[in-house]
């Protein structure tokens, strides 16, 4: 096998584990369990933004908007600021901490009903705490956050605890990739639509408006990136696969880390769990990150 044969065998791994990972992480923003757990602390629930917030910014530690912004990236500053400026007022992020775990812990034995204690769902929590332990964390300030939190002592917990800190560990990189690509806040989802990674609808969702989305389109139409109707050109569509290319070998260290026979376990090991999460409902079918798009 050459070394490219190799990097490309590697890369789509490191990608499957995202797929795979993504969805224990991000039933912390779906979950009912966990709407309770944040409206029993007075957070309003009807619009999930008011919680989604303080749930992913809460190991920070009780920062403001303009860092939180910075974190996020690709939401509006406004709808940052809207939802950030009372968030601590209503409980501070240990409280906040406490609610995700309790409503993760709720929301795993309801998915996944006796496997929570089941050996296999335990050996996938060691090999995943593993690869979280290992990720490297300099500028990297939500993978960092994260990493720096207590480890749950439930297999079931750490499962979630480590999918959230390479989740975050895979977004820092992100970042870092699409600022390497020239795309800001608003021209990153612009060109995402623009490949047909979600509809524009959907990405319209991080609170930027017509002004700044045509704006951000235009920008990009100069550079070449997409056409007058918004659809991305060739070279804007190969630098988005640049953009993704670059953020798979940043995510990559943790799995190189593991090593491929445990990487290969730990997928199988996910793939009955991995499926109960899907079937539960409660993840939309559309999603920002393009997965099995690009």
């Amino acid at each position: 096998m050459s070394e490219k044969e190799r990097e490309t065998v590697e890369t789509a791994r490191v990608r499957q584990l995202w797929h795979l990972l993504e969805p224990f992480h991000a039933l912390l923003y779906f979950a009912p369990e966990v709407e309770q757990e944040m409206a029993a602390l007075g957070y309003g629930t009807q619009d999930r933004w008011r919680v989604y917030f303080p749930l992913r910014a809460a190991p920070l530690g009780e920062v403001g908007a303009e860092r939180v912004t910075s974190a996020f990236y690709s939401f509006s500053p406004r709808m940052v600021t809207e939802h950030m400026k009372r968030a601590w007022g209503i409980s501070g992020p240990q409280g906040v901490l406490a609610a995700r775990l309790r409503g993760i812990d709720r929301a795993y034995r309801a998915i996944l009903g006796d496997g929570v204690d089941g050996p296999g769902l335990a050996e996938a929590a060691a090999l995943a705490r593993r690869a979280a332990e290992s990720a490297a964390t300099e500028g990297r300030p939500l993978a960092a956050a994260n990493a720096e939190l207590p480890w749950p002592e439930a297999p079931h917990l750490q499962l979630w605890h480590a999918a959230t800190i390479l989740r975050e560990h895979r977004g820092d990189g992100h970042l870092a990739a699409l600022l390497v690509a020239g795309l800001d806040p608003v021209e990153s989802l612009v060109s995402f639509a623009a490949i047909g990674a979600a509809s524009v609808e959907r990405f319209e969702s991080r609170g930027w408006n017509r002004a700044e989305w045509s704006d951000a389109r235009e920008r990009l139409a100069v550079r070449g990136l997409v056409e007058p109707d918004g659809t991305a050109t060739q070279e804007g569509r190969a630098l988005r696969r640049r953009v993704e290319d670059h953020t798979d070998r940043l995510a990559a260290g943790p799995w190189q880390s593991l090593g491929r026979a445990d990487a290969d376990r730990l997928a199988d090991l996910l793939g009955d769990h991995w499926v109960a999460v899907l079937s539960s409902g409660l993840l939309p079918s559309e999603s920002t990150l393009g997965i099995g798009k690009v």
